[in-house]
């Protein structure tokens, strides 16, 4: 995998996992999904650090975000 896509999707990921966090606090019960979604993204995003050489600076983070979307809306129109 594209360590540009692996971060990507692992940031996603770990967004996604929140409002399964809130709601599971909220309703006193165990953040089970929650967890493994945030062990899953947290893999991917150590997957890309390690599959870049140099890994990324906190500089680089938005320029990915936006290639990757660019990318992905060049295919798509």
């Amino acid at each position: 995998m594209d360590p540009d896509t692996a971060l990507l999707a692992g940031m996603g990921l770990l967004i996604l996992s929140l409002p399964s966090a809130i709601a599971a606090l909220a309703e006193s019960r165990a953040p089970r999904v929650a967890a493994v979604v945030v062990i899953a993204g947290g893999a991917l995003i150590v997957h890309a650090l390690r599959s870049k050489p140099g890994g990324y600076t906190w500089e680089e983070i938005p320029i990915v975000i936006y290639s990757m979307v660019a990318a992905a809306r060049d295919t798509i129109f």
